[in-house]
């Protein structure tokens, strides 16, 4: 049976506790928490964004459930809303040098935008970045944000730490595409592309549901 993921956004008291009580009402519902924000946390009141997945795509689920939650001493508000897959979809990062960094988001943006109009949400971010050790702790960073597919790093000299990082995040499942640049990178990399605006075209192909483009059916991996 299909899953479906709801949002919900409740407003509570900023106290000790208050997230066990919260998750427990929803554990009693069968719900699967798939992520968890405290988007403030300031008395008297903290904002908290939860999603969560049921078996059924029925909303009457995540209705009681918003239901029982308000009825917690606690809960000011309950709000049920689309999940942040739903309206932002995949999440491609981009980080390096500033105008490799720009280039590589027209060519993702331009591509991102064929597919969205077909239905797909894709969405892209962009950071530009210098320093082996602001880098690298960047794209280990990268394995703990949500909805991330795919992470291009854009610069002319990447290596050291910022390799290894790559490796690391790689095994997570995350793919990486990097420019031809200087410095040991490329060579941990998934996917290596010259030329910038490239690169971002192919970044959304590979993670897009509309595209025919599978990184592990080539039979090269510089171009």
């Amino acid at each position: 049976m299909a899953k479906e993921s709801f949002g919900l956004l409740i407003r509570a008291d900023a106290a000790l506790g208050v997230l066990h009580r919260l998750t427990g009402v929803i554990a009693q519902h069968n719900g699967d928490i798939t992520s968890v924000e405290i988007l403030e946390n300031r008395a008297p009141e903290s904002r908290i964004y939860f999603e969560v997945e049921f078996q059924n795509r029925d909303t009457q689920e995540a209705q009681a459930l918003a239901t029982d939650l308000q009825a917690l001493p606690i809960v000011h508000s309950v709000e049920v809303v689309k999940s942040l897959e739903k309206i932002y979809g995949k999440r491609i990062i981009i980080m390096g040098g500033g105008a490799q960094v720009g280039q590589v988001a027209i060519g993702a943006v331009s591509e991102a935008d064929r597919h969205n109009i077909r239905g797909e949400h894709i969405s892209v971010d962009t950071i530009p970045l210098v320093g082996e050790q602001a880098l690298a702790d960047a794209v280990r960073a990268v394995a703990r944000l949500p909805r991330v597919k795919a992470l291009v790093l854009a610069g002319s000299l990447m290596g050291g730490q910022i390799e290894q990082a790559v490796r690391e995040v790689r095994q997570t499942g995350l793919l990486v595409v990097s420019l031809n640049m200087a410095g040991s990178v490329p060579d941990a990399a998934d996917l290596v592309v010259s030329d910038p605006v490239q690169a971002g075209v192919m970044t959304v192909m590979a993670v897009a549901d509309t595209a025919r483009f599978t990184v592990d059916r080539l039979k090269r991996r510089v171009f």
